[in-house]
């Protein structure tokens, strides 16, 4: 009986023993494999690293690279963040803020729009037409308005605005002065008035004639009031 035994084992170990060479070799080719392509994959640097090499497979230089990188990068999105901040705080102030000298325009064309004597003169309120001064660019839209901000010696704010009108019937330009004092948030007429070639100046609000009139004192005698 043991010697049918040992023919069959002896065969069995003669078949299997191609397989496990084959095993055994193509683990080895494999391993052979993966070690060579470690070995030859790029070196990292700050201008070619994608973050797919493990941090643990970096080399000290390589991990000063990817930590130069990192730096540089939140510098960059930190830079944008403040760019952004800085453009948004300029379209407030000069766009959007109530204050701004956009809003100060878009009030004084309604007043004019809206006001009896420009409507005499200019025509339709609903088609009279506000731009600024004359460029090479054709849209009204594009043509920029002419202001001024400063500060004189008591340190008073002084707003100076200009642009033209159109209307059906004529046209015109307009002057704007707002002054605003220290201590108070919003700014006063000093003066807006519409020109109109051949016509009387359109005072919408004059502020020297208005202190003249609330300058004069009544002075009563035996019950008569003397301006």
């Amino acid at each position: 009986m043991k010697l049918l035994f040992r023919p069959l084992r002896a065969s069995l170990a003669s078949r299997l023993q191609p397989i496990l060479v084959a095993r055994q070799s193509y683990a080895t080719h494999t391993q052979q494999k993966s070690n060579s392509t470690a070995s030859r994959r790029r070196a990292v640097t700050p201008f070619n690293d994608t973050g797919f090499v493990p941090w643990n497979e970096l080399s000290a230089a390589e991990k000063a690279s990817r930590a130069t990188q990192q730096t540089f990068n939140f510098g960059l999105a930190i830079v944008g963040v403040v760019l952004t901040g800085g453009v948004g705080y300029f379209l407030y102030q000069d766009v959007f803020s109530p204050e701004s000298k956009t809003a100060y325009f878009s009030r004084a064309v309604d007043r004019i729009k809206k006001d009896p004597d420009c409507v005499a003169l200019l025509g339709d309120g609903k088609k009279i037409i506000a731009h600024g001064d004359e460029t090479m660019n054709k849209w009204r839209r594009a043509r920029p308005i002419a202001s001024t901000l400063t500060t004189d010696a008591r340190g008073d704010q002084h707003l100076k605005m200009h642009f033209y009108v159109e209307g059906p019937r004529n046209n015109g330009s307009v002057h704007v002065h707002l002054t605003k004092r220290p201590g108070y948030e919003e700014f006063e007429y000093k003066y807006f008035f519409v020109d109109v070639k051949g016509h009387s100046r359109i005072y919408l609000e004059n502020s020297d004639t208005q202190s003249s009139v609330q300058g004069r004192k009544k002075v009563k005698l035996f019950g008569i009031s003397f301006n």
